[in-house]
């Protein structure tokens, strides 16, 4: 009884600091124009509970912050979802990202969505969202999130957790 409970708690911990690459791919602004554009490597840290995100920019520029889980809006009786409140900019990037009404067909209101404000050593920052749809399965932890992030410079990222 006591070497299940020892595992189960082992594979809780490992769970909980898990570490994953994200790669963030330029898809619109200054970057995006380079030939052959910079792909930006990225930690992510804790898979359930909100841990740390870094990023190193092309010119070596250390980005760090914290994300946190971010709770669907309720929305009052007779109110339509149009009307929710959204942050710096970032539904036009996931549209820019995934294509035109993406964020309001799959992104408002999910419940697995979190959010980061990523600070550079030189003045970049980085807003970073990702959301994970609840009806794909999760052979891998990550291996379904879809992520975008945007600049203070104009770039905007698609996001790959691997």
């Amino acid at each position: 009884m006591k070497t299940k409970l020892g595992f189960i708690l082992v594979g809780i911990s490992m769970t909980l600091g898990c570490t994953h690459t994200v790669r963030f791919y330029p898809v619109q602004g200054s970057l995006s124009a380079q030939t052959p554009s910079p792909v930006l490597v990225g930690k992510v840290t804790g898979v359930i509970t909100p841990k740390d995100i870094s990023v190193v920019l092309s010119d070596g520029e250390v980005c760090k912050g914290h994300w946190v889980i971010v709770h669907p809006v309720q929305v009052p009786k007779g109110a339509t979802t149009a009307t929710a409140a959204t942050t710096n900019g970032m539904p036009s990037a996931w549209d820019t990202v995934y294509g035109p009404g993406f964020y309001v067909s799959h992104v408002l209101g999910a419940r697995l969505y979190a959010q980061a404000a990523v600070s550079g050593d030189k003045g970049t920052v980085l807003n970073v969202e990702m959301y994970r749809p609840m009806n794909e399965p999760e052979a891998i932890p990550g291996d379904s999130v879809k992520g975008v992030a945007k600049d203070n410079k104009g770039n905007i990222y698609k996001l790959v957790l691997q």
